[in-house]
């Protein structure tokens, strides 16, 4: 079996370790967000990436579900008694060598697919990884600016979530750079020839969204063989984890897992879905899903541990398998 998933980071790499559990033998290739990168001290971070990368290698830190385990931070310290900025976000001692190979190898002409592919040599996954695109994408979000009462100004995302906690307002969030850019290589490949396609909990504009927004991916998704099965980030009125009822917020959208799947839109009516999978706390929202055109089921969606998570990879693969009936 060939499976295709969209992913960012905590929820997607949650979902694909019950995933590979699930189905041991399936070819898996994750299509992974890279509008969250950001470039600090001169070093390219890829948090989502590497985040599946960890993950997937037995390398993150379950405590934090981010970064690697064991991490030490002297470079943090000694940054910080420098005085450089910013020292809200945490570079671990482990953590800066895959951005100092990663910068490195970038630096010297290589594309991000081929990067990503070296740096995961090393951590011996069972999946193959791709970046959604080459090119340079950044979130940033825009928000009240506390210097200039009645202006606003825009921040990168990594500053909106580590930094401010999602706190504030987001009034939009952009892309920037998306529209000047290209798949990764492999990536419509892996959506054209996949047997199933997965969008697993993951936020919906954040993640799943601005891969979906690089122009080709949306297209390629809706002209794909294969079902396309979601699983929904929002129980009952809030996210599973992460800010996605702030940016969900943001662009309009209510936090309910029916809302998501109507962003989404059915395929049958130039959306993306075919099938989406809501939590059993949230079954009274299937005839809602139903009407936008798309198959819904309800199940027990708390990723709490492997067997849970494997339970619901198998039962997207069940929709799945329902759906191409």
């Amino acid at each position: 079996m060939r499976l295709t998933v969209l992913a960012g980071g905590i929820g997607g790499s949650t979902f694909l370790r019950g995933l590979l559990t699930a189905r041991p033998d399936a070819e898996i290739t994750v299509i992974g967000n890279t509008a969250d990168d950001i470039t600090l001290f001169g070093l390219r971070v890829c948090p989502d990436l590497d985040t599946v990368m960890y993950t997937l290698g037995g390398g993150i830190s379950a405590e934090r579900g981010w970064g690697r385990e064991d991490e030490t931070w002297v470079i943090k310290e000694e940054l910080a008694a420098y005085g450089m900025e910013p020292t809200w976000f945490g570079l671990g001692d482990r953590d800066v060598a895959t951005h100092l190979v990663r910068t490195q190898m970038l630096d010297a002409g290589y594309g991000l697919a081929a990067v990503t592919e070296a740096l995961c040599i090393r951590w011996n996954l069972p999946v193959r990884l791709l970046p959604m695109s080459d090119d340079r994408v950044e979130t940033h979000v825009v928000i009240d600016d506390p210097d200039s009462p009645g202006s606003r100004k825009a921040i990168h995302f990594q500053e909106y979530w580590v930094r401010l906690h999602a706190e504030v307002t987001a009034h939009q969030i952009r892309a920037i750079g998306q529209d000047k850019a290209k798949p990764a290589p492999g990536v419509l490949d892996a959506i054209a020839d996949c047997d199933v396609l997965l969008l697993p909990p993951s936020n919906p504009v954040v993640s799943i969204g601005t891969i979906l927004g690089v122009p080709g991916i949306r297209d390629a998704v809706r002209e794909t063989s294969a079902p396309v099965i979601g699983v929904s980030p929002i129980i009952g009125d809030g996210p599973v984890r992460g800010m996605a009822d702030k940016v969900l917020a943001a662009i309009g959208v209510e936090s309910t897992a029916a809302a998501v799947a109507r962003h989404y839109g059915a395929r049958a009516a130039g959306g993306v879905l075919d099938g989406w999978l809501i939590d059993t706390t949230d079954a009274a929202q299937l005839q809602s899903i139903a009407e936008a055109g798309i198959h819904a089921q309800a199940v027990p969606l708390w990723m709490t541990d492997e067997t849970l998570t494997a339970a619901i990879a198998n039962a997207a693969l069940n929709l799945a398998e329902a759906v191409r009936r």
